[in-house]
């Protein structure tokens, strides 16, 4: 069953710059981990982008698998956070520097 599938996340080591950048560089995208920064970990339905589902979802997979967020199933919903610590760990400074410039 697809549904059963584990998310993917890469180990903190497997976090890319160019990665993180590429992921950070959609305003969609921008504006999730804004919020993410902001009000702590949040379920997908929390954010309103004005997109259709599935492409927010596809944000929000591009997200995980670049490192930034971690995702969790909590029920029916995925919580969503920022790996601030991995981030910050492989990066010092990068995450800060870019949601100061928002």
């Amino acid at each position: 069953m697809q549904g059963m599938k584990p998310l993917y996340h890469p180990a903190p080591d497997q976090i890319t710059l160019a990665g993180v950048l590429y992921a950070l560089g959609d305003p969609a995208r921008l504006h999730i981990v804004e919020l993410l920064a902001e009000k702590g970990e949040q379920p997908c339905g929390a954010f309103n982008c004005n997109l259709a589902k599935s492409t927010v979802s596809h944000h929000f997979k591009i997200l995980r698998e670049s490192g930034i967020i971690y995702s969790r199933k909590s029920g029916t919903q995925h919580l969503n956070s920022l790996r601030r610590d991995d981030l910050e760990q492989r990066f010092p400074v990068v995450l800060a520097s870019i949601l100061q410039n928002c």
